[in-house]
């Protein structure tokens, strides 16, 4: 199972809001945890994956002979030719030479080094498996003359040309300065059973109409080489994709809140053709006007604004190293590549086949956890006509895949290690023409410490600090007019929505196409399937709402409430009146305050009590469940971070308190109504007999329609009465 969470606890303190996940053994034999001080002492981790440092001659040789490109200069037999290509190389740009022999992965020289076998590759780059040496190159450097996508024309109704390469200059200048003047009136509809909520920047904008839905791929606008592949991979699209490609292919900010394992893989197969595509159009328009270019010489007119200030446009934030194995082999099922370089190698680092949990554990946990559940990772990937390299340096990638933590740690801190110690400057340029952002999995990085995820969006389109070889005559103006921000789209995937996605998609979401949140119509509620038609247990939910002032101010009233409405009734009946508790507290700051006063009230000197958290070592979150089901302990306080996490079986549990209901509310059908189906059987309980007591507010109005169903929120929230009960 995974182990402790990593990358959440801060200095001086425990955790800020949400902690890191817990992992498993990472491939590269790391320490077990890393946190906010790990990132003041950056320069002892060898693992940049950016490096700025122009390499040695030996090393560029090197990396020459290492077949990085997807073409190899053969040799020469003509030496008079070879100088006279050799001097016109300074004149203009030379176009490369397509490679006539792809060989497969296997039949790779065991010279080439990114052939080498992984340990060498460790103990080279002080235990980075994601680490790779080459020099940088410019953002744009390939020529092809001989295209084979010359029928390919730009159509205006594209999006991607209306929204990246010709927008409506008057429409743009309208919304660019709603964005300035902050003004993002609503509106909604409902398509196929979603609710659509848009923003759109300017004043007189919540009118425009909704994207369509779609029947299927033939209604997009893609490259021919991608559009063969959907359409007999995918001919037809069900409902939820039909609402959802239209929004993401038109370059919305898109926050989905219904991801589900069910729906997973088809929401992954979006994403990936969106990204590639993006990268592909990106890519050919590029390479085209070089072959104008270079065929017009320097008499010609032609100056072509189609580039970035850096080569990577699309970056995916990921959870796990297995989502990251689901992204790349659905990036490859679209491209159908001929050669995939560094294939084996990101398999053995990235790959793990081990059956780690059983049929029993829920699907969603599976999903997630099973496979590599490492953490800490980031890789470029980079694409030539026939072939994808992975482990390409960042600068010369065209997609990353990287995790919170890991790409913070490549980014760098600015806080410096201290003594004599040297210092190794951050470095974010890697993302300055970042222009599709993919956040999979948002509910699982909230799990971890979303503090990593607000970072690193706080340096996505910034000005480079270098020039990386940029041509800055065919930089676009609106990255030069600092307007980055407003043309990159974000698509957060989730499988709810919650304040800090809410405030993600707020506040990064300045597009200048708009942003768009989609949830579900109406939700049934988790209570729903509490009865006994589906199995689960049949308990008494009481539902006690408290007041409070201000979101600030809510800790506080709910800790009071907690303690003078709830806690006697555990103990003003006798010793026994406590027994078989489970108090759940969803965030850990909250557990820490009611743990330290179940430690030190006087009323509560004579209850005994145990602790799980997700910092409670295995051994002793055994001991603890054993003693509460055992009855040595009557309380056991349990947070929904530990839950996530590792999933006990809790036995026991007569009566469950919940300090604050779970952002997902799977964790509430699984805690009341499998906890307590479980002691009806080994404690022969009547049915009906367990209790649950849930104290919210009105700052809980995300997570209380999830649960009690979206026809009796409304009145949870604003009736008089302060106790609502269910059955």
């Amino acid at each position: 199972m995974p182990s402790k969470p990593r990358g959440g606890a801060r200095r001086g303190g425990p955790p800020r809001g949400r902690g890191g996940k817990p992992t498993g053994k990472s491939s590269r034999g790391r320490a077990p945890r890393f946190d906010n001080a790990r990132l003041a002492e950056i320069d002892e981790v060898d693992d940049e994956e950016s490096e700025e440092d122009e390499p040695s001659s030996e090393e560029a040789s090197e990396d020459d002979a290492s077949g990085s490109e997807d073409e190899e200069d053969q040799p020469n037999s003509r030496p008079y030719l070879a100088l006279m290509q050799s001097l016109s190389k300074e004149s203009g740009p030379q176009a490369k030479r397509r490679k006539l022999d792809h060989q497969s992965e296997e039949a790779q020289p065991s010279s080439r080094p990114e052939q080498e076998d992984i340990s060498m590759v460790d103990e080279d780059n002080g235990g980075d498996i994601d680490h790779v040496e080459e020099p940088e190159e410019g953002p744009e450097t390939e020529i092809v003359v001989d295209d084979d996508d010359d029928d390919d024309v730009p159509d205006s109704s594209d999006p991607f040309e209306t929204h990246f390469v010709n927008p409506n200059q008057e429409e743009l200048q309208k919304r660019l300065q709603g964005i300035q003047a902050n003004e993002w009136p609503q509106s909604h509809t409902e398509q196929h059973g979603w609710r659509l909520i848009r923003n759109l920047p300017g004043k007189d904008t919540s009118g425009s109409a909704f994207p369509t839905p779609i029947p299927g791929p033939s209604s997009l606008q893609l490259k021919s080489r991608l559009a063969e592949t959907i359409n007999r991979k995918r001919p037809a699209f069900d409902k939820l994709e039909q609402v959802l490609y239209p929004l993401t292919f038109a370059y919305n900010d898109l926050l989905f809140c219904a991801r589900t394992t069910k729906n997973a893989e088809n929401l992954r197969r979006m994403a990936c053709l969106h990204s590639v595509n993006h990268v592909f159009k990106t890519r050919d328009r590029v390479i085209k006007n070089n072959a104008k270019l270079a065929k017009q010489g320097d008499n010609g007119d032609f100056e072509p604004r189609d580039q970035g200030f850096t080569r990577p446009k699309v970056l995916m934030i990921l959870p796990t190293r297995s989502a990251a194995v689901k992204m790349v082999n659905m990036i490859c099922s679209l491209c159908e590549p001929e050669q995939q370089e560094n294939r084996k190698r990101f398999d053995d680092s990235y790959v793990d086949k081990e059956v780690k949990f059983a049929a029993d554990r829920p699907e969603d946990f599976r999903d997630l956890f099973e496979g590599n559940d490492d953490d800490m990772f980031r890789i470029g990937i980079k694409f030539t006509r026939k072939t994808i390299k992975y482990f390409s340096q960042f600068y010369n990638s065209d997609i990353l895949i990287a995790s919170p933590l890991g790409l913070r740690m490549a980014i760098g801190s600015e806080e410096g290690g201290g003594g004599d110690k040297k210092q190794k400057k951050m470095d974010f340029d890697f993302l300055s023409s970042i222009e599709v952002v993919v956040v999979d999995q948002a509910d699982a990085l909230l799990m971890q410490n979303w503090e990593h995820v607000e970072y690193i969006f706080e340096h996505l389109n910034l000005q480079p600090r270098e020039a990386h070889d940029c041509d800055f005559s065919r930089v676009r103006e609106w990255y030069l007019d600092r307007h980055a921000p407003h043309f990159r789209q974000t698509v957060v995937l989730s499988a709810f929505n919650t304040p800090e996605l809410a405030e993600l998609h707020r506040r990064f979401g300045r597009n200048w196409a708009g942003r768009v949140r989609v949830q579900p119509a109406a939700y049934a509620g988790a209570i729903e399937e509490l009865g006994s038609t589906t199995g689960l247990v049949k308990a008494r939910q009481t539902f006690s709402r408290f007041e409070a002032s201000s979101a600030a101010a809510e800790p506080d009233a709910r800790f009071e409430y907690f303690t003078s409405a709830v806690v006697p009734s555990l103990t003003k009946r006798g010793r026994n009146t406590a027994a078989g508790t489970l108090v759940f507290v969803p965030s850990y700051l909250d557990f820490v305050r009611v743990r330290n006063y179940f430690a030190t009230a006087p009323a509560l000197a004579g209850v005994t009590f145990g602790v799980v958290s997700e910092y409670t070592d295995l051994s002793a979150a055994s001991r603890a469940r054993s003693h509460f089901a055992n009855c040595r302990h009557q309380i056991l306080l349990y947070t929904e971070r530990a839950h996530h996490f590792r999933r006990y079986a809790m036995r026991g549990v007569r009566r469950v308190i919940m300090y604050g209901l779970p952002d997902n509310p799977l964790f509430y059908r699984e805690v009341v109504g499998g906890y307590l189906g479980r002691s009806e059987q080994d404690l022969k309980l009547e049915p009906g007999q367990g209790v649950v007591r849930v104290l919210f507010s009105k700052y809980d109005l995300l997570k209380l329609e999830r649960v009690v169903g979206s026809k009796r929120v409304g009145k949870m929230i604003r009736e008089r009465g302060d106790t609502f009960d269910f059955v």
